[in-house]
């Protein structure tokens, strides 16, 4: 799954049609795959915004919810 996930966070960078959203997932995926970097309070929030909203494709939701997977559970 993780490599799906990259390859898809891949594709969604180099997709000049990719919505500023969707890109600012996918670098922030990207940026914790095969790290232990943690998703922020921050992006958290704006996740959770992204996975409530209709106006977002499944591909977009699919980061959302990866990079939110990656969040610190203490916090």
């Amino acid at each position: 799954m993780i490599k799906k996930i990259a390859s898809l966070a891949s594709k969604i960078l180099t997709d000049n049609k990719s919505s500023a959203t969707a890109k600012k997932l996918a670098g922030s995926e990207l940026s914790q795959t095969k790290s232990k970097n943690q998703t922020s309070a921050k992006m958290e929030e704006f996740t959770s915004s992204v996975l409530q909203s209709k106006k977002y494709n499944s591909e977009t939701k699919s980061l959302a919810g990866s990079v939110l997977s990656q969040s610190n559970k203490k916090r």
